[in-house]
C-alpha cells in the first residue's frame, strides 16, 4: 500500500506530479537541490492555470526539503519518484545517493521520457532494481491520463502489478505497459504522426492552418490539432523527443521521418518557439491571430479554410463513418487525411512488439496521452470500413428500454443504469419520459439505479433551444408543464423508495447538475465541472435545484443561504469533484472515483451498499422562509454590486428573481414551509423571466456562440 511519496525535482513535471499525488490523498515529500528551489515549485502551483491542485488546500499534503538536507527522510515514504533534469549522468548521480537511503522493499521509479529505464538502474543494488521501473507521466498529470510503466529485465511482476493498481484506481491514471525504447509508445507515434503530416503539407502545398483543420476534431483529435499543439507544447520540447527518437531508434526502418526539416530548426533558432516565447507557428498582434508561412518563416494574417468536401463530412458525429464520407470525396483534402491516417497505422504496425506488447496498448496510449478518439489501429480499421469493437461498459450492457434520448440498461447484480445519448446529453422530453419508466422497471425488478453514461459529459443541462422556441411562440403553458414535469422527475428521483446513484462527470451543469444533486447519492468523478448556471440565460434553477440547495443549507443559518444565493447567483462551476463539495453541489457522503473508467462500476456498488443496509427514502422537511429579514440584505448587496459596475442592470433584475425566491417571498416574520412552496415559486420566477426579451436574447446567444450574453 502507497501511502506517501517523495518526488526528487521541483520542476514543472515533478511539481506536477506532486500535486496529483496530493489530489489522491497521498502525503507528499517534494525535494529538489535547495529547499528554495523546492519552495518555488511550491508556489508554482498555486499559479498554475489550468489548476493542479483539485482545491487549494491540497498543498498542504506537500512538504518540502533538499537533496543534502533530507534525502534520509526518503526512509519513510513507499515511493519515490525522480524527475529531474533530462541528463542520464546527473539522474545516475542521484539516484545512487537514493540507493543508499531508502528503504528496502520500497517503490523506486523514474518519470523520464526518453532515456533507457535499464541505464539509469546500471550499477545500482539488486533491492533497488527489482523495484524499479519507468513511470512517464503526460503533462499535465492532473489532467493528462495515460501513466506509461515500463519495467525492466529486473523489476519484480508482483511489485509492478501491485504498483499499476494503485496508479489505475488511486491516482485515476490509465496505465499501458509499455518497453523500454526511444521514448516508448506514446511520443514515439505521436512524433511520427505530427512529423508525416508536415511532409505531407510540404508535399501538398497545404497551409497551416488547413493541416489543423484537417487533423483536428475531424479525424477525432483536439481542437489544437497538429501546429498549435507543437506551439503549447513547445518547439524546443518537439525537436529534443524527435532528436531522441533519430539519434537512438537506429533500427527504426522509418528513422527519416525524425529528421526534422530545416525550416523548424530555423524557428528555434529564431526563438519561434510557441507559447513560451509568444511566437511559434502562430503569433498574436493585438486582437489579431497570424499565421506563419513555412516558406519564408514571415508572419501573414491567418486565413479562412474552405474545403467543400468537408461540409457533408462535419456534419456526421460518428468518426469512422466522418471518415468513410471525407475520403469518399476524391479532393487533396481527402488524399491528404487517407495518406496520413494509413501510414500511422502501416507505422504502428512496424514498432510492434518492439514498443509494446499489442495493437489495444498502442491505441489507448494514444487516446490517454494524445486525446485522439481512435488509436491508430482502431484508425486504420475506420478508414478500411471495418467494424470497430466499442471500447465501453454500457454498450455491452443488454438495454431493457430506449428511445432517441436515453437508453435503460441491465448492468447486472440487480442495478439498472440510465444512460443519456442525446447531443452533449441534454435533457428533453424523451430523457425525463424514460426516467419515469426506469423508475417504474426499477421498483418493480431491480435493487436499485444508477444515473450515468460514458459520453464525453453527464449533461450540459436542459435543452435550452426547446425553451428558446416554446418562449418566443409565447407557449406559456406548455413552458409551465415542462418546468412542471421537470420537478416532478427531480422529486421522483429524490423520494424514490429503491436508492438512485447519480454518477456525474465532466460537464455536470444546469438540469444536469439537478438531476445529480436529487439522487439518493452521488459517485462523481474527480473531473467534474459542476453547477447551476442558469442565470448565464437569464433564468434560475427551476428543475428543484434551487430548491434543493436551500435544503442542503437548512438549518445551517442565513450565512450559508448567502451562500447559496452567491452561488447560484454567480453561477458558479466547480473546478473538480472536490471544490462540488465546497460548493455544495455534492455533500460529504457523496464519493470521487479517481479513473473515470470505474466511475459506473464504481456507482453500482454505492448502490449495492445502500439497497443491502436497506435503504429508506429521505422524508420530506420544512425549509426556513426568511423573507424580508434577509431579503433586504440581499437586495442591498444587488444594488451595490450593479452601481459599482460588476452586474448589469438585466442581472440584477434576475438576482432579485432569485433572492425573492430563496428568501421565500416578502413575507415579514420568518417561518417555515414545505419544499413545494419553494418549488412553486422557483418555477414562477422562471416562467416570468422567459417573457423577457433580454433572457430570450441570452438564450439566443448562448445556442449560437456558446457564450454568455452580459446584457
Amino acid at each position: 500500500m502507497i501511502r506517501n511519496v517523495a518526488v526528487l525535482g521541483a520542476g514543472t513535471m515533478g511539481s506536477q506530479i506532486a500535486a496529483h499525488a496530493a489530489n489522491a490523498g497521498i502525503l507528499v515529500l517534494l525535494l529538489d537541490v535547495t529547499a528554495e528551489q523546492a519552495r518555488a515549485g511550491l508556489k508554482g502551483l498555486q499559479k498554475s492555470s489550468p489548476a493542479a491542485l483539485f482545491v487549494p488546500e491540497k498543498i498542504r499534503q506537500i512538504d518540502i526539503g533538499s537533496f543534502d538536507g533530507d534525502l534520509a527522510r526518503l526512509q519513510q515514504v513507499d515511493w519515490t519518484i525522480e524527475a529531474v533534469v533530462e541528463n542520464l549522468d546527473i539522474k545516475k548521480q542521484l539516484l545512487e545517493k537514493v540507493d543508499k537511503v531508502r528503504r528496502p522493499g520500497s517503490v523506486i521509479t523514474t518519470n523520464t521520457s526518453g532515456l533507457s529505464i535499464a541505464a539509469l538502474a546500471a550499477g545500482r543494488t539488486e533491492d533497488f532494481r527489482r523495484h524499479w521501473f519507468g513511470t512517464h507521466f503526460f503533462n499535465p498529470p492532473r489532467y493528462m491520463k495515460l501513466l506509461e510503466v515500463i519495467p525492466t529485465e529486473d523489476t519484480d511482476p508482483a511489485v509492478l502489478a501491485r504498483f499499476e493498481k494503485f496508479a489505475q484506481i488511486i491516482l485515476g491514471k490509465g496505465v499501458v505497459r509499455a518497453k523500454d525504447t526511444p521514448n516508448f509508445i506514446a511520443n514515439r507515434i505521436g512524433l511520427f504522426a505530427a512529423l508525416k503530416t508536415i511532409q505531407l503539407m510540404q508535399r501538398g502545398g497545404f497551409t497551416i492552418e488547413e493541416v489543423d483543420r484537417l487533423t483536428g476534431p475531424l479525424i477525432g483529435r483536439a481542437k489544437t490539432a497538429t501546429f498549435r499543439t507543437i506551439d503549447i507544447v513547445g518547439l524546443d520540447v518537439f525537436l529534443h523527443v524527435a532528436d531522441n527518437i533519430y539519434q537512438n531508434a537506429k533500427q527504426d526502418s522509418q528513422r527519416d521521418i525524425f529528421r526534422v526539416p530545416d525550416f523548424m530548426r530555423l524557428m528555434a533558432e529564431r526563438k519561434m518557439l510557441g507559447a513560451k516565447t509568444g511566437r511559434g507557428f502562430f503569433k498574436k498582434e493585438g486582437d489579431a491571430i497570424l499565421a506563419l508561412d513555412v516558406d519564408s518563416l514571415q508572419y501573414r494574417p491567418r486565413r479562412d479554410v474552405r474545403f467543400p468536401s468537408l461540409e457533408v463530412a462535419t456534419n456526421i458525429e460518428i468518426l469512422p463513418a466522418r471518415l468513410q464520407a471525407l475520403t469518399k470525396t476524391g479532393g487533396r483534402e481527402s488524399a491528404f487525411v487517407s495518406e496520413l491516417i494509413a501510414s500511422i497505422a502501416d507505422y504502428a504496425a512496424s514498432c510492434l512488439p518492439e514498443i509494446a506488447g499489442d495493437p489495444d496498448a498502442v491505441d489507448r496510449a494514444m487516446r490517454w496521452g494524445f486525446a485522439w478518439e481512435m488509436g491508430p489501429f482502431e484508425l486504420g480499421r475506420a478508414l478500411k470500413g471495418e467494424a470497430i469493437q466499442p471500447s465501453s461498459f454500457l454498450k455491452n450492457q443488454h438495454v431493457i428500454r430506449e428511445n432517441a434520448g436515453a437508453s435503460l440498461r441491465d448492468i447486472g447484480d440487480g442495478v439498472a443504469c440510465l444512460e443519456f445519448h442525446s447531443k452533449m446529453n441534454t435533457i428533453g422530453g424523451d430523457i425525463i419520459s424514460l426516467l419515469f419508466g426506469a423508475l417504474e422497471e426499477v421498483d418493480a425488478n431491480f435493487a436499485g439505479l444508477v444515473i450515468g453514461n460514458e459520453g464525453q459529459n453527464f449533461s450540459a443541462g436542459a435543452n435550452l433551444m426547446l425553451l428558446l422556441m416554446e418562449a418566443v411562440e409565447g407557449n406559456w403553458d406548455e413552458i409551465d408543464y415542462m418546468v412542471r414535469t421537470f420537478q416532478r422527475a427531480t422529486q421522483a428521483i429524490r423520494y424514490n423508495p429503491k436508492p438512485i446513484v447519480a454518477a456525474p462527470f465532466a460537464l455536470t451543469l444546469g438540469g444536469g447538475c439537478e438531476i445529480a444533486m436529487a439522487a439518493a447519492r452521488a459517485q462523481a468523478a474527480a473531473e467534474t465541472y459542476m453547477g447551476l448556471v442558469e442565470t448565464g440565460a437569464g433564468l434560475i434553477p427551476a428543475g428543484g435545484g434551487t430548491t434543493e440547495m436551500l435544503r442542503r443549507a437548512a438549518g445551517a443559518g442565513p450565512q450559508h443561504i448567502r451562500e447559496v444565493f452567491e452561488n447560484i447567483g454567480l453561477a458558479k462551476v466547480s473546478t473538480s469533484a472536490e471544490d462540488a463539495r465546497r460548493l455544495s453541489y455534492l455533500r460529504a457522503e457523496d464519493g470521487i472515483t479517481m479513473n473515470s473508467d470505474r466511475l459506473i462500476q464504481d456507482a453500482k456498488a454505492v448502490v449495492l451498499e445502500l439497497a443491502a443496509t436497506g435503504y429508506r427514502p429521505p422524508v420530506p422537511i420544512e425549509l426556513p422562509v426568511f423573507g424580508e429579514s434577509l431579503g433586504a440584505e440581499l437586495k442591498l448587496g444587488i444594488y451595490l454590486m450593479q452601481k459599482a459596475g460588476h452586474i448589469t442592470d438585466y442581472e440584477a433584475n434576475i438576482a432579485r428573481k432569485l433572492a425573492y425566491v430563496i428568501c421565500g417571498g416578502n413575507v415579514t416574520r420568518p417561518s417555515n414551509a414545505p419544499e413545494q412552496y419553494f418549488l412553486d415559486l422557483e418555477r414562477e420566477a422562471f416562467k416570468s423571466l422567459c417573457g423577457e426579451q433580454k433572457t430570450l436574447a441570452r438564450m439566443e446567444h448562448l445556442l449560437k456562440k456558446g457564450k454568455v450574453l452580459r446584457n
